[in-house]
């Protein structure tokens, strides 16, 4: 019965049932007004009825999110790396530090 009770589809079970317990008991401090006009328009960084939308440049941002996709990439291989199999996170460490210099050389 232990076992039962443990397996991970009765476990998502009684979370949904927990879930749906809390929403249905916290529903009555949610806010309940007045619908708007406009609440199922679209959204626009707080403007409306845009003419001459401006699409912003992620050219300044896209070396930093690289690196940090490459870190943590690196980080997870070498990590989780067997020990049987040693020359794999050094071929992970050398080629994330050739496209690293490769995108900050640019």
């Amino acid at each position: 019965m232990g076992n039962l009770i443990s397996s991970p589809p009765i476990v998502f079970l009684i979370f949904i049932i927990i879930f749906l317990v809390c929403s249905k008991a916290f529903s009555r401090y949610s806010r309940h007004g007045i619908r708007g006009e406009r609440e199922s328009d679209s959204y626009a960084c707080g403007q409306r009825n845009i003419q001459n939308y401006i699409n912003p440049d992620y050219s300044q941002f896209f070396p930093f999110a690289f690196l940090f996709t490459i870190m943590h990439v690196l980080v997870l291989v070498v990590a989780t790396a067997p020990y049987d199999v040693p020359l794999l996170p050094v071929v992970f460490i050398v080629s994330g530090m050739l496209s690293l210099v490769i995108i900050f050389k640019r």
